[in-house]
């Protein structure tokens, strides 16, 4: 048990459940030596809570008669609330709150009815959340402890982070402000001291993170709900717009959160549009779609934009339907189509990057 309070605690519910308990049974329950116990005693009568003991052999210590912890009063779908919430508190968060979500749980488990309890069982086995994260939680944990110490002290961190328009990672200066899980992913909410301007990191890019000894302010008017609900609001948007073969047409359906809009063509074919901040994003999830897809916008993910030029078309991105033919050969060849596959990214990063040195930083660039 990790502190006095909690153990306190601990020691009281143990009485009132069980009374005249030897002082050996009770250290041992808490983890602590005999004279630590009689300590606590003493602090549990300076708060109001006498303990008492009865000498002989079926003596013991025992809260002073008539003493009850008011009850904890939770309904059937409560509990069960309560039981589900500590299970995602320690899927998601890990090592630094799986502990304390398991203890939490313990307590509220130890005064419930048997009804209640018996839900909870029923719903542990029943109502599961798991891999929830699309990164490896275990080396996320130590990052994250670090996050959430610095974040709750509010102290500057240095990061060296890796962007994904980046070729190589950057170092910056951070004030952090909030930690969001979000779509499978743990993200730092904080200000770049690099770009000046409040920025989202993706805390599975973090390489290496120090906390610093500078302590910084965070804006008396920042919200996090209202930054994160306005975060893409006057971020640059590209469009793609993908066509679905008529046997792919369940995959457009299936996730209709996805897509921006839907359009159902005759022959059982399906164009969806998909919104997303840069042209590699784009690239990497229709990439992932196969010989699915046929994409119709923008030119430059279909590989004849003039910026990325024509030679680097084709693989299972397709210019036109009527391109099919001249590709088949491309197709078959696993190889080739990995080499094509890497031109395409390089080429559209490369664009990128040409055009972020072009254009001054401002408060809508990526991280």
């Amino acid at each position: 048990m990790s502190n006095v309070a909690t153990r306190l605690i601990t020691l009281i519910l143990s009485l009132q459940n069980q009374p005249n308990q030897k002082a050996a049974t009770l250290a041992n329950r808490l983890g602590i030596s005999v004279r630590t116990l009689h300590r606590y005693f003493a602090m549990l009568d300076e708060m109001g809570i006498p303990i008492y003991a009865e000498r002989g052999p079926y003596g013991g210590f025992s809260l002073v008669r008539g003493y009850k912890l008011p009850p904890l009063v939770f309904s059937i779908e409560e509990a069960v609330a309560i039981s589900l919430g500590a299970s995602l508190v320690g899927e998601m968060w890990g090592q630094p709150y799986l502990q304390a979500a398991q203890g939490a749980l313990a307590k509220i488990e130890n005064v419930l009815p048997n009804e209640q309890r018996n839900e909870i069982d029923w719903a542990r086995q029943s109502l599961v959340a798991t891999r929830l994260h699309r990164a490896d939680i275990a080396t996320l944990s130590p990052i994250l402890e670090q996050l959430r110490q610095a974040t709750r002290e509010r102290i500057q961190i240095s990061a060296v982070y890796q962007g994904l328009s980046n070729e190589k990672p950057a170092k910056r200066k951070i004030d952090p402000y909030a930690l969001v899980f979000r779509a499978g992913w743990w993200y730092l909410v904080g200000y770049c001291h690099l770009r000046s301007a409040l920025r989202t990191f993706r805390v599975d890019r973090i390489q290496k993170l120090s906390i610093l000894k500078q302590s910084f302010n965070m804006p008396v008017d920042f919200d996090i709900h209202k930054y994160l609900e306005d975060e893409f609001k006057n971020q640059p948007v590209i469009r793609a717009r993908l066509k679905f073969i008529p046997e792919a047409a369940n995959i457009v359906h299936s996730n209709r959160l996805v897509w921006e809009s839907i359009e159902e063509n005759a022959d059982g074919s399906v164009i969806a549009t998909l919104t997303a901040p840069d042209l590699p994003w784009l690239a990497s999830t229709t990439l992932s779609l196969g010989n699915w897809v046929t994409v119709l916008e923008p030119p430059e993910l279909r590989g004849d934009g003039p910026q990325v030029g024509a030679s680097h078309g084709g693989f299972v991105l397709k210019n036109s339907a009527d391109s099919q033919s001249s590709e088949g050969t491309v197709e078959n060849n696993e190889e080739q189509r990995r080499i094509l596959c890497q031109n395409r990214l390089r080429k559209i990063k490369s664009l990128k990057l040409r055009k972020q040195k072009e254009q001054p930083l401002s408060n809508t660039s990526p991280a």
